[in-house]
């Protein structure tokens, strides 16, 4: 759903440009320092990156699910860790209270993610708790007006530098599975949180994730997203969707950019007495990247659309997810192999991205997860 493409085609242009003239010529620095220089985040904040899929009426862009996956075409031509940061506040950092949350939730939390005055975190994962999400074990026990919170989470985006959690915790101890798990939105700076050290990656550099313990941390009652126990776990899920055709759009601008690299590259490199271009066999690995790439978008595309129109897109976000950060793992490898030798090089962003690109299988869910979802959904779908 575009609502305006002459608004949405100016903020495109206005983004591109951005990447072009910013985030490309520091992603060097990015990698080397593994931090986001503070001026450039002041720059993300003054153009609203921050709020880009936040409601207008919380001070966000409001952008619809398409609108959000062609500017995610644009954000993923660069390095992942410029995406990152804005990426929890428009997505799934925020997107529980949009979906789920309290009027009066929205209003204390949704303009200050916008603004990117907070940031938000999605606390999910644990220590024994990955792809099996619903055997969680951190807890939340109700104690008069307030619920106290105990576990660990880990490998949570952001959150070394957010300003809130939402927190998916085990609110009845009597019952297993998902049925027993309610979300909350916690500020960061409540007694009873602390941080890990920050986790030392393959990759995305200058995008910082460490463990959130909490230590017998005290919630008010009013913390529990839509007020709602046990609806947390289906809030989750919600939350995921959504993110995961926006990393789906990451991964086709990701594979977008390494192809434009490596094409550039083909053309000037010469070997033989030609370009390498002309060589039939690197030909092949460039016109099989390009089609991947084209099928992968217009896979998002869909899926976005969908969505859009209130479809239950459980299945197609992740055949979108499945296939495009796969698509983007291949475009990768074959980008590297084009560049031969220099490919190995840190010199050129290929090698860099090689290793970044590599976390869009694993995270929001693996690409074996997504099988699971969309073979039982297709299952489930033939039993009614």
């Amino acid at each position: 759903m575009i609502r305006d493409k002459e608004n949405l085609d100016s903020l495109i242009y206005m983004i591109r440009k951005f990447v072009e003239g910013v985030f490309i010529p520091n992603e060097d620095l990015v990698a080397k320092t593994d931090e986001i220089p503070a001026v450039i985040v002041e720059q993300m904040k003054e153009l609203g990156l921050f709020g880009l899929t936040i409601p207008e009426q919380y001070e966000g862009l409001g952008l619809t699910m398409e609108e959000e996956v062609y500017v995610a075409f644009e954000l993923g031509r660069t390095s992942p860790a410029f995406r990152s940061l804005i990426g929890t506040n428009n997505g799934i950092g925020s997107s529980g209270l949009i979906i789920d949350g309290t009027e009066a939730q929205k209003q204390q939390f949704l303009p200050h993610l916008a603004s990117g005055e907070i940031i938000g975190a999605f606390c999910l994962t644990e220590p024994d708790s990955g792809s099996d999400a619903a055997s969680l074990k951190t807890t939340a026990i109700k104690d008069g007006d307030d619920y106290i919170l105990n576990g660990t989470k880990r490998y949570i985006t952001n959150a070394p530098h957010a300003g809130v959690f939402t927190v998916m915790a085990r609110t009845n101890l009597q019952l297993k599975g998902s049925a027993a798990i309610s979300a909350f939105i916690v500020d960061s700076q409540t007694a009873g949180i602390s941080l890990g050290k920050r986790d030392k990656k393959m990759g995305q550099q200058g995008a910082h994730t460490c463990d959130v313990i909490f230590e017998d941390c005290r919630i008010p009652a009013s913390s529990l997203i839509g007020g709602i126990e046990g609806v947390g776990f289906k809030t989750a899920m919600k939350v995921l969707d959504k993110g995961r055709i926006h990393i789906a759009a990451i991964s086709v601008g990701a594979a977008t950019r390494m192809l434009d690299d490596a094409l550039q590259y083909a053309v000037e490199r010469k070997q033989f007495g030609q370009a390498i271009a002309q060589f039939q066999l690197i030909q092949g690995m460039l016109a099989d990247s390009k089609a991947e790439i084209y099928a992968a978008k217009c896979m998002v595309i869909d899926a976005a659309r969908l969505r859009d129109l209130g479809k239950e897109v459980s299945t197609e976000a992740s055949c979108a997810k499945m296939f495009a950060t796969e698509m983007c793992g291949r475009v990768a490898d074959r980008c590297v192999q084009i560049h031969g030798g220099a490919g190995y090089i840190s010199e050129y962003s290929i090698e860099r991205f090689y290793r970044d690109v590599r976390l869009f299988r694993l995270y929001e869910g693996t690409t074996q997860i997504q099988q699971v979802i969309i073979a039982r959904n297709m299952i489930r779908e033939v039993a009614q």
